[in-house]
């Protein structure tokens, strides 16, 4: 079955513009680069796809002049040009540094082409390109499907126009709860959601997540320089789901490791897209600064993933509030989750707050720079005068406007913090509406204002 997504949008503006360059598709293994592509193609009056894990592929890449690669591809595949409407595929670019240089010079000498390249560990493959074509690529990134996409594909439309009504109708509230409770549930990976459509048997998802976890596993031979690297990465994938609190390098995994050995393995995950590091950060206002000297959280590809293999599915069934769930790290996962998937035209790197001091620590689960602000964000149940880690953002930041994320239905409630009875408008939040958050943001700093 094919799955709508969201960035088959940006590949019809990519199309429409004149002014386009060489795309390419950046993201992790099975998410679902190929079969975009493949739908894309049905735009074009001729679509030519290379695999440069053939080897006859790849060899193409070897001929220097553009009009004779191009010749040499149209002959191999036994096609005739048609200038004006061809799709070309590079899939698998990263096995030939030589074409992932070459897309500047058919950029160049080829603009009419429409030309679409696709890897799944590309940031490895462009550290090695000592010309890499800066500035002369566009770039989109593809992620899991996130709780919208998934809707689409269960094909429940009254739902899908439930969510993209801001602000969402309360009336809706239970039923999207429940079928987000169902999509943590299943995860956002093509394949595993293609199989309980079919199937609609989540026991049976078991298997599968298994196999596309051990593939990720085998894929460690690829990530590390010598063998030295892959024991110590190999050791980090098979421990780091059990990691759910934030990290120290040093000892990771109940190890020997030292914390330079860690980081950089942690960091080829991070680069592969499997797991990415989420660094806090101490600022109040913009800009939005990294604070690397602090322990980061680990944010895994997919939250489906990661509750199989921390085998969590039987206890999520029937849950009414994830929240209350494995210390609310799986909600607060997924809507971290869900944020990082609508950005698709930069690598977006989500933080979280931090205060440490010796006699009080607080952290926010999130911060969002929006305008002049950074926007706090809490997912948690709980009254609203728990939020003490928020309470304490909003006291020293120079605006009044903070988020809760829950299992609640959406409302703008207006309070004082518990310390200075500072005046804030708090803006509860389904935590359903992850993906939604810089929609809301804007709404919410736009439109809402103290008494």
């Amino acid at each position: 079955m094919t799955i709508a997504r969201r960035a088959y949008h940006y590949l019809t503006e990519w199309k429409l513009n004149r002014k386009r360059k060489p795309l390419l598709l950046r993201g992790a293994r099975q998410v679902g680069k190929t079969t975009l592509v493949k739908t894309f193609a049905a735009e074009f009056n001729t679509y030519i796809e290379l695999n440069l894990e053939r080897e006859a592929d790849k060899a193409l890449f070897e001929i220097d002049a553009i009009d004779d690669l191009m010749n040499a591809i149209y002959l191999q595949k036994k096609i005739s040009p048609d200038p004006s409407s061809t799709l070309l595929f590079i899939d698998e670019i990263q096995e030939s540094p030589k074409a992932i240089q070459q897309l500047r010079y058919l950029q160049e000498e080829k603009p009419e082409l429409f030309i679409v390249a696709a890897g799944s560990l590309l940031e490895f493959a462009l550290a090695e390109v000592s010309s890499f074509p800066v500035g002369r690529v566009d770039y989109l990134y593809l992620y899991p499907l996130n709780f919208e996409e998934y809707l689409g594909a269960i094909a429940h439309e009254q739902a899908i126009n439930a969510i993209e009504t801001l602000p969402v109708p309360n009336y809706a509230h239970e039923t999207l709860l429940n079928l987000f409770h169902n999509y943590a549930l299943i995860g956002g990976m093509p394949e595993i959601v293609s199989n309980y459509i079919e199937n609609k048997d989540v026991v049976s998802l078991s298997k599968a997540y298994k196999k596309l976890w051990q593939s990720y596993k085998d894929d460690v031979e690829k990530y590390g320089k010598n063998d030295t690297d892959k024991k110590i990465i190999r050791h980090v994938i098979e421990t780091a789901p059990q990691e759910t609190d934030r990290i120290k390098f040093e000892g990771f995994g109940n190890s020997n490791y030292r914390s330079r050995e860690v980081g950089e393995a942690i960091r080829s995950l991070d680069l592969a897209r499997v797991i990415q590091l989420v660094y806090p950060s101490t600022s109040l206002c913009p800009p939005l600064i990294t604070d690397y000297k602090k322990r980061p959280r680990l944010q895994f590809l997919d939250t489906g993933m990661l509750n199989n293999v921390l085998s969590l599915q039987a206890d999520m069934i029937a849950l009414d509030d994830l929240s209350d769930f494995y210390r609310g790290k799986i909600v607060q996962h997924l809507v971290c989750q869900e944020l990082i998937s609508v950005h698709q035209e930069i690598v977006f790197k989500p933080h979280f707050w931090v205060r440490e001091n010796k006699d009080s620590n607080a952290e926010v689960d999130l911060i969002y720079h929006f305008g002049k602000y950074i926007i706090p964000i809490e997912v948690k149940s709980g009254k609203q005068g728990t939020l003490k880690s928020l309470h304490q953002f909003i006291d020293r930041c120079d605006h009044n406007y903070a988020i809760r994320m829950f299992a609640g239905k959406f409302s703008v409630e207006e309070h004082k913090t518990p310390g200075n009875e500072k005046s804030y408008l708090l803006m509860n939040l389904p935590y359903y509406l992850g993906a939604k958050l810089p929609e809301y943001i804007k709404w919410f700093v736009e439109n809402k204002q103290l008494g």
